[in-house]
């Protein structure tokens, strides 16, 4: 695995980076100063807008290089085209820098937004961060971050809590009741064992119907019992709209219309839209491990010359390094050079906001960055002025 050192250090990216920046000081322009911009110039299909995430492992990269970043806080949702990040310094300060950069905001923003996106969703109903099984483990604290982020109501992670602050959450596997061979042994045993402060959760869908299975648990545990979980709707028989319905009027007709009732197992957009209405919460893993890409790339928009900045790009890109005004509520956005002020009255009448703001100076981080909490309410504010998306 990448080392933080290495990753820091430039050596964790592209050959091709590396040879660049070899001929550049072959032939004396690796001081070229450069601003490069950050942005997707599309999003994935469906997609209205992002959840910039990732930004404080970026800027733990850039610290101490010769630069100057400029960037939208972390948690800001975003459209095509608008920069999330400008870097300003000499191109070799930033050239091998460029692909752990991408990569670290590419896949927390993408995990980040299909979290928020599923978040609007599932609208007052609980959801769980559950996709750790999909990824490789030395990346598992920065997936339950993006998702968090994004604006799940808790994850799975162990490690979550050491390196995040973040209490993990999850009750039991199929493999308890399976080594128990009885589901109300493995539910009571659960009981007897585990800390009081844990929901007894049981995951009813092992060896029964999950109605039978659903009313044995509130049977067993009583007024212990605080849900039960269906963890296989994506690949159960029948419809399982149908199946939580009819587990519901079983749980009430007897007593337990306070159990509630989670699913998890294969959920995604449409499947929330579907259930949301017969469930209480949804545990969610791939749908939000393996999201859609946010295609970031980071390109040459200006260089420094003569004492003085002047657009210059690629040809299908936008020249010039750019900064986004915003009125609120919504995403009502205009961009501008970065360099010019402009002058634009919001249709409330509030005063528009600047989203790209100073946070490295000549390497130096400039501002105490918000914990992920903070991070998340951030989110969950701008989605409330926003309609649902269309499920995808």
């Amino acid at each position: 695995m990448s080392t933080a050192d290495e990753i820091i250090s430039g050596e964790a990216t592209d050959i091709y980076f590396v040879r660049t920046r070899k001929i550049l000081e072959a032939k004396g322009l690796g001081d070229t100063l450069v601003r490069m911009e950050i942005h997707a110039y599309s999003l994935p299909k469906g997609y209205e807008w992002g959840v910039f995430a990732g930004l404080e492992e970026a800027l733990a990269i850039l610290k101490g290089k010769k630069v100057n970043v400029y960037a939208m806080p972390e948690g800001t949702l975003f459209k095509a085209f608008e920069p999330v990040m400008i870097i300003e310094g000499p191109y070799n300060e930033i050239s091998v820098l460029e692909t752990p950069i991408l990569g670290v905001l590419r896949h927390a923003t993408s995990i980040a937004t299909r979290a928020a996106r599923i978040r609007k969703l599932a609208r007052d109903k609980t959801v769980l961060f559950f996709g750790l099984r999909a990824l490789h483990p030395a990346i598992y604290p920065m997936a339950d971050r993006a998702a968090y982020i994004g604006g799940v109501d808790g994850v799975s992670g162990v490690l979550s809590e050491k390196y995040l602050g973040i209490k993990p959450q999850g009750t039991m596997p199929h493999a308890l009741i399976l080594v128990f061979g009885d589901p109300v042994k493995a539910w009571k045993a659960f009981d007897e064992v585990v800390e009081e402060e844990v929901p007894r959760i049981a995951l009813t869908d092992t060896l029964y119907d999950e109605r039978y299975e659903a009313l044995l648990a509130a049977e067993a545990l009583g007024e212990r019992l605080y849900g039960v979980r269906f963890d296989t709707p994506g690949s159960r028989r029948g419809n399982m709209k149908k199946i939580v319905y009819e587990a519901r009027w079983t749980l009430d007709i007897h007593g337990y219309n306070k159990v509630k009732i989670l699913v998890s197992g294969g959920i995604n957009e449409k499947t929330i839209v579907e259930l949301r209405d017969l469930v209480d919460g949804f545990g969610v893993g791939t749908s939000i491990a393996f999201p859609p890409g946010i295609d970031f790339s980071m390109d040459i928009v200006e260089k420094y010359i003569d004492n003085k900045w002047h657009p210059y790009s690629k040809r299908g890109k936008l020249p010039g390094a750019k900064q986004v005004y915003r009125c609120r509520p919504g995403l009502n956005d205009t961009m501008s050079l970065l360099d010019e002020e402009l002058q634009i009255t919001c249709p409330n009448g509030g005063e528009p906001i600047k989203l790209l703001r100073k946070y490295i100076e000549n390497g130096k981080i400039l501002v105490d960055l918000p914990d992920v909490k903070s991070i998340r309410k951030y989110v969950l504010e701008q989605l409330e002025e926003l309609p649902e998306p269309q499920p995808i």
